[in-house]
C-alpha cells in the first residue's frame, strides 16, 4: 500500500491550526498510519508557491484538499469552515 503524502498548510495566529493538527493525529491513529506529515507556514518564505493559495488550515493528502475545496484563496485567511474533520481526513487516507 502506498504511503500518502500529508501536508498541513497554515499560518500562526489562525485559531483552527491546533485543531487541524489534532484531527490529523486522530485520523492517522484511526487508520493505523505513522504519525508523520509536512507543515507549511504561509508566512515563511521557504513555503513553496503551490501551497500559497490555500486558506488556513488546509489538510492535503497527495496534493488534494480533504474537504474537496480547491486552491483559490485570493489572500491569506483562516478558512470559514474551520479545521478539516477527522472523518474527512480519514476518508481521504483510505
Amino acid at each position: 500500500m502506498k504511503t500518502p503524502r500529508i501536508d498541513l498548510v497554515y499560518f500562526e495566529g489562525c485559531p483552527n491550526t491546533a485543531q487541524a493538527r489534532d484531527n490529523i493525529r486522530a485520523a492517522m491513529e484511526e487508520s493505523g498510519r505513522r504519525l508523520e506529515w509536512a507543515e507549511w507556514d504561509l508566512m515563511a518564505e521557504s513555503t513553496p508557491e503551490r501551497f500559497r493559495r490555500y486558506g488556513s488550515p488546509t489538510v492535503l493528502i497527495d496534493s488534494e484538499d480533504v474537504t474537496g475545496e480547491g486552491a483559490d484563496a485570493a489572500a491569506m485567511a483562516c478558512r470559514a469552515d474551520g479545521a478539516p474533520t477527522v472523518a474527512a481526513i480519514t476518508d481521504k487516507l483510505g
